[in-house]
């Protein structure tokens, strides 16, 4: 089993930064990819970024390329998504997620992963 317990959420004004964590717990062999992901009211959950835990390797979303950055801290064992350039089409809840293993196509499915946070709301006023 695994818990993720999602933070740092809040309101902001376009152009500002945030940093989310997620702090996990429970078998470390069940979180080797961490990923992030949103959805938005009245629109489906989407993928934002993922971090395979013991390589580093990232995975974004297009429309967040370049203003997100994903990392993780081994001793802590929290994954971070630092957020700039926030937008206003950023708004909505954020979720962590956590799987053993998935190849790199299946990253970016929501589908993959068995193990989920209960969300942060990031708000992003215009």
């Amino acid at each position: 089993q695994v818990q993720l317990v999602e933070s740092g959420g809040g309101l902001v004004q376009a152009g500002g930064s945030l940093r989310l964590s997620c702090a996990a717990s429970g078998r470390s062999s069940s979180r080797n990819i961490m990923g992030w992901f949103r959805q938005a009211p009245g629109k489906e959950r989407e993928f934002v970024a993922a971090i395979r835990w013991s390589a580093g390797n990232t995975y974004y979303a297009d429309s967040v390329k370049g203003r997100f950055t994903i990392s993780r801290d081994n001793v802590k064992n929290t994954a971070y998504l630092q957020m700039t350039s926030l937008k206003p089409e950023d708004t909505a809840v954020y979720f962590c997620a956590a799987e053993s293993s998935i190849f790199d196509s299946g990253v970016y499915d929501g589908g993959q992963y068995d193990y989920w946070g209960q969300g942060t709301q990031v708000t992003v006023s215009s």
